[in-house]
């Protein structure tokens, strides 16, 4: 196996590693599964709702996000995912896609045969239970993005996802201050808080006449991050950041802008 297949699947290695210890075995089994990698524009589907999976997907680069469209065309964003991210283990296990998966913006993913992906799985328990973690703690995420749309206001809503996306590119080491790329449109930030992008554009605004952030097109400084996540409610607490070995630097004391 060439040096650059090893670094395509160590970027989902190291995400499971994070949940739990993996002995030389387990990481040598998980580099031998086959893949291909494919150049994704924004917007095009990794899978589509009802689709039969196939395979299972890492973001290697560029942002996705998860999707439902209901009936009326409305369309709610489910999450927004970041490199090094195993797309979709959920549907390698259940066999069909309850929802559809989407480039963000540009990017590649690499694509690993579902079967290979179920059959590590039993067999290296400790994989399995890796992967098991993994997709409890995107249950969670789902928990709070649901209080988020469905009791938080707009201010809250908007301050929150803010302050997810910072701590998540934080603890993945792609930023280390208080600025990131923000890579949504207006129209999309709404679809992932239920709001207008008119009422988003507003909210925006104000959090920047506030002093909590600035922009610069579509990238996003935190001016004050104990004020932004206090109006954001926002505690780390759902994104299971510890691992077994101890919690996460970014909890001691938090993202620090």
């Amino acid at each position: 196996m060439s040096l650059m297949a090893d670094d395509i699947l160590t970027l989902a290695l190291k995400r499971l590693e994070r949940r739990l210890a993996l002995s030389a075995v387990d990481r040598s089994a998980f580099l031998r599964m086959p893949f291909y990698v494919k150049q994704m524009v924004p917007s095009a589907y990794i899978i589509r709702e009802q689709d039969l999976t196939k395979t299972c997907s890492i973001l290697l680069s560029g942002f996705a996000f998860r999707s439902k469209v209901l009936g009326n065309g409305g369309r709610q964003i489910l999450s927004v995912n970041i490199p090094g991210e195993i797309l979709d283990l959920q549907h390698a296990f259940l066999g069909k896609a309850d929802h559809s998966i989407q480039m963000l913006t540009a990017g590649t993913v690499a694509f690993v045969a579902a079967d290979a992906v179920r059959d590590i799985a039993f067999a290296h328990p400790a994989i399995g239970r890796a992967m098991w973690r993994e997709t409890l703690v995107e249950g969670s995420i789902s928990r709070e993005w649901i209080a988020n749309i469905g009791r938080r206001d707009a201010r809250t809503r908007v301050a929150h996802l803010l302050c997810e996306i910072a701590v998540r590119l934080h603890a993945a080491g792609l930023i280390t201050g208080n600025r990131y790329e923000l890579a949504m449109t207006q129209e999309q930030l709404g679809d992932a808080t239920g709001l207008t992008p008119v009422h988003v554009n507003r909210t925006l605004q104000k959090l920047r006449a506030d002093g909590l952030i600035t922009r610069d097109k579509r990238s996003i400084t935190i001016e004050d991050w104990k004020a932004l996540s206090a109006v954001g409610d926002f505690v780390t607490d759902y994104l299971h950041l510890e691992t077994e070995h101890g919690p996460s630097s970014i909890l001691n004391g938090g993202y620090h802008a």
